[in-house]
C-alpha cells in the first residue's frame, strides 16, 4: 500500500502551486476548474512519484494554523543530502520564509530544518 496523493486547500492556487515548482521541483499539471462549484485544483508531482494536490474553492474558512495542535501538522521533502537541506534553508530563509528550527540534527537522528512556508502552512526539509 501506499499513500496516493495528499491534498491542502490554498487560498492562493497559482502562488502555492509557483511556490513548489521553484522550490521543490515540482511539476504541474493543467488547472483543473469546475465552473459549477469554483473548484480548481493542480496535481503537483515530484521526482519519486509523489504527488500533492492543492485546491482552493470560492468560499473557505482560513483558520489560524498553530504549529501545536492536532491533526495533520507538515509536509516533509527528503532533499537527499545535509548540504542541500542547508541550502535551501537558507534559500527560503533569504526568500522571507520563517525558518522555526534548524538545521539541526534531532535527538532521533533526523538531519532536518523546519519553515512556515505558503500561507502559514509548515515545511520540514530533511535529509
Amino acid at each position: 500500500m501506499k499513500i496516493e496523493h495528499i491534498a491542502m486547500y490554498v487560498n492562493d492556487l497559482e502562488s502555492a502551486r509557483d511556490f513548489f515548482v521553484k522550490y521543490f521541483g515540482a511539476e504541474s499539471n493543467n488547472c483543473y476548474h469546475n465552473l459549477k462549484t469554483g473548484f480548481r485544483s493542480y496535481f503537483l508531482s515530484f521526482d519519486d512519484g509523489t504527488r500533492l494536490e492543492i485546491m482552493n474553492k470560492s468560499k473557505m474558512i482560513d483558520i489560524a494554523k498553530d504549529i501545536d495542535r492536532t491533526g495533520y501538522i507538515h509536509i516533509a521533502f527528503s532533499l537527499g543530502s545535509a548540504e542541500k537541506v542547508d541550502q535551501l534553508t537558507a534559500r527560503l530563509k533569504s526568500d522571507g520564509y520563517e525558518v522555526i528550527s534548524g538545521p539541526r540534527t534531532t535527538g532521533d537522528g533526523y538531519y532536518e530544518s523546519c519553515i512556515i512556508g505558503l500561507e502559514g502552512n509548515q515545511i520540514e526539509l530533511t535529509v
